[in-house]
């Protein structure tokens, strides 16, 4: 959300959250009802996260996609995203880590500000978020598809 605060500063854009909170979590709900303090006209929070429809549009026609976890393993949003061809934007933690190329096929962060101007630089620069979304689709294609493990398993009889 500061992330989003900072980079509308600087280009007109909107800020989509969309998922579920927990209902294990102990925090989750103060999370969900101070994001929900944030809402504006710019910044929409929906909540139908289960909606396998409507998060594959958000995800197509986003410019971007932020993934921005403290923790993570294998971030599916993340390899989703990827697949479609959209840029991503991930917190430089567990498994994104390994699904990124930094500043090749997508971008990994630290903080708020690096977020704030990936955001930026993505939005203001069509040719870098094309760029970018179709080195991220070639990734998930390469490294994340089923039938790239199955490769491996093939290779692997043919050794023994």
């Amino acid at each position: 959300m500061e992330a989003f605060k900072l980079a509308s500063k600087q280009i007109d854009a909107r800020l989509v959250l969309l998922g579920n909170f927990a209902t294990d979590d102990p925090e989750g709900e103060e999370i969900f009802h101070s994001l929900c303090a944030c809402r504006n006209e710019r910044i929409l929070i929906l909540t139908s996260g289960d909606d396998t429809a409507l998060v594959n549009a958000l995800q197509t026609r986003a410019a971007v996609v932020l993934q921005k976890s403290v923790r993570e393993g294998f971030g599916l949003t993340v390899a989703e995203a990827m697949w479609k061809g959209t840029p991503v934007i991930g917190g430089n933690v567990g498994g994104i880590r390994y699904q990124i190329e930094n500043g090749v096929n997508v971008f990994l962060v630290s903080s708020i500000d690096e977020a704030a101007k990936r955001m930026v630089e993505l939005i203001a620069d069509k040719k870098l978020r094309d760029e970018m979304g179709s080195k991220a689709r070639d990734t998930v294609r390469k490294n994340f598809l089923l039938t790239r493990y199955l490769e491996q398993y093939v290779d692997l009889f043919a050794e023994l």
